[in-house]
């Protein structure tokens, strides 16, 4: 299989000095095309800054991460945010929805900011809104919409384009327990069904046990991987 993501003994402080935080401690992680990883551990264990790592989202002190091949930290700013627009998603524990757009406009938002023209982008919107159980929902805006539906919706923004990689964080965190076995079930179909490569940061034992690995961190270190 092809090998999508690469980190290699990487590290990451935060506050050097006195009271330094060792958020990340020489972690090894290689990640193949169309896998479905778990990152998992208790609150403080490093597995969201090793996410954003991944994603770009934050800046690492030392090792590399490599994303398709490429070492990130000899791209510039423009070219990493390319690389986030273009081949990956993201799915947030707080949706991070445009709350004055409707459902539809914000599956389109990113295929605006693409360039996808906009008859396109309107018929994968809708195709997706329905690929994740909101076919009639279209219209709604984030009020109007359960808190289970609005990360259906912040799903099919992270798909709508196709993207190589969703990175998902905490996805189920403000969920109960029956949008939780909906979004899991639906995360392990697009997974399975699209060949969308899925890593998530969650510390929900019901994320954890659908997972096809998982890599267990603790105090910044890999303690434990499924998959190797």
């Amino acid at each position: 299989m092809t090998n999508i993501i690469e980190c290699k003994k990487v590290s990451r402080t935060y506050n050097p000095g006195e009271n330094e935080v060792h958020a990340l401690q020489h972690v090894d992680l290689s990640v193949n095309d169309g896998e479905f990883v778990c990152l998992s551990g208790p609150s403080g264990s490093g597995k969201s800054t090793l996410l954003n790592a991944i994603g770009a989202l934050d800046t690492i002190n030392s090792g590399e991460v490599f994303f398709c091949g490429q070492r990130l930290v000899d791209l510039n700013k423009a070219q990493l945010s390319d690389i986030r627009l273009h081949q990956m998603g993201f799915v947030f524990q707080a949706y991070n929805l445009i709350p004055v757009l409707s459902a539809q406009e914000n599956v389109e938002f990113i295929m605006q900011l693409q360039g996808i023209p906009t008859k396109k982008r309107s018929k994968l919107a809708k195709d997706m809104l329905a690929e994740v159980g909101l076919a009639g929902m279209e219209n709604r805006r984030p009020s109007e919409m359960s808190g289970g539906q609005q990360q259906r919706v912040a799903v099919a923004r992270a798909i709508a384009s196709e993207p190589k990689l969703v990175l998902a964080d905490e996805p189920t965190a403000n969920l109960d327990s029956s949008c939780t076995k909906d979004l899991i079930e639906l995360m392990l179909r697009l997974n399975e069904h699209h060949g969308i490569t899925i890593v998530t940061a969650s510390h929900d034992p019901a994320v954890i046990d659908i997972a096809k690995r998982n890599v267990q961190l603790q105090d910044g270190i890999v303690i434990n991987d499924s998959g190797v």
